[in-house]
């Protein structure tokens, strides 16, 4: 049988045109940041500002009138509406001066309407589809942009350019464009069609995800896979197959799933990568979660999406 993802894949939703033909158009960016109707995102080292608004919970967007000064980043346009982000400190957030923030750990506490800080991680599966396509498309620019002021050819400064997607070096010209690192993550099945899991080192005990590793130059996604699948845990799979993909900005990375089979069971870990691998059963992770023996990755994970595709449902017990 053919399995398609239960679930969407909370970080790749999004409903805003980016606009791709306007950017480079500087007498344009300029009219429509003046727009009243224009709204802007402020983002600061991966951080919002969201709030409560009933049962939902929505971005705070301002007018370019009352943004904060920053680099300033295209998001795109919708319904005639003009989104920019704005890489800036977080208005009115105590501590911004060196830059700490205070994530909440329940929104649900919070009290409806009153601005508060949070990372992608944190509210990227609670803001609805605009939302959540302005903050990850945000949150991937400026990390980008964070690391690139000089340029790598010649070390000296470079300049925002194209709505802030393109770095044009001051000295030599050149041209730097935002990066992207495709990542296979894979979940294996056996004969028996049980699911691998795995722990990495820095992780406590009972916090399990599926395989995952960076693609690397020259190699296509499907020998990535089962590349990664044999340094990590000794297994030889066939038949990968992709499921689908989404954006993971911490700092750049693109996940693409993909589901594999294993041609055996014994496991050989590489104890630099995994500090744990074994076989589930549908009935023994269900057993596991219940007992608290262990936790899965968080619903705005590819990961978890894999998991419950292969499981036939939701589950219960997120990191």
């Amino acid at each position: 049988m053919e399995e398609h993802l239960i679930g969407p894949l909370l970080l790749a939703r999004s409903t805003v045109d980016r606009s791709a033909l306007r950017r480079g158009d500087a007498d344009w960016l300029k009219e429509v940041w003046a727009r009243p109707t224009t709204r802007v995102l402020v983002i600061h080292d991966g951080h919002t500002l969201v709030r409560r608004q009933g049962d939902d919970v929505e971005a705070v967007l301002y007018t370019s009138d009352d943004a904060p000064e920053g680099e300033r980043y295209l998001l795109g346009v919708e319904d005639e509406v003009a989104y920019f982000a704005v890489a800036a400190p977080l208005p009115g957030i105590d501590g911004e001066a060196d830059g700490r923030v205070t994530v909440p750990s329940n929104l649900a506490d919070t009290p409806e309407g009153r601005p508060v800080v949070a990372g992608l991680r944190q509210v990227g599966g609670l803001l609805g589809d605009r939302d959540a396509g302005l903050l990850v498309y945000a949150v991937a620019l400026e990390a980008w942009h964070a690391t690139h002021e000089f340029c790598p050819r010649c070390g000296s400064r470079t300049a925002v350019e194209a709505g802030g997607h393109i770095r044009v070096c001051l000295s030599d010209g050149s041209q730097h464009f935002p990066r992207v690192d495709p990542a296979v993550i894979m979940l294996v099945r056996d004969a028996d069609d049980r699911c691998l899991l795995a722990r990495g080192p820095q992780w406590p005990e009972g916090r399990l995800s599926i395989l995952a590793g960076f693609v690397e130059p020259g190699e296509s996604l499907e020998h990535a896979v089962v590349r990664e699948v044999a340094e990590e845990v000794g297994l030889t799979v066939v038949a990968p197959r992709y499921l689908g993909s989404q954006p993971w900005p911490f700092p750049r990375s693109l996940m693409l799933g993909f589901f594999a089979e294993a041609t055996s069971t014994r496991l050989s870990v590489d104890h630099e990568e995994i500090a744990e691998a074994r076989w589930y059963s549908r009935d023994e992770l269900s057993h596991a979660l219940a007992t608290g023996e262990l936790r899965l990755p968080p619903a705005v994970s590819i990961a978890r999406r894999l998991i419950e595709t292969w499981y036939g449902g939701p589950l219960e017990g997120d990191w």
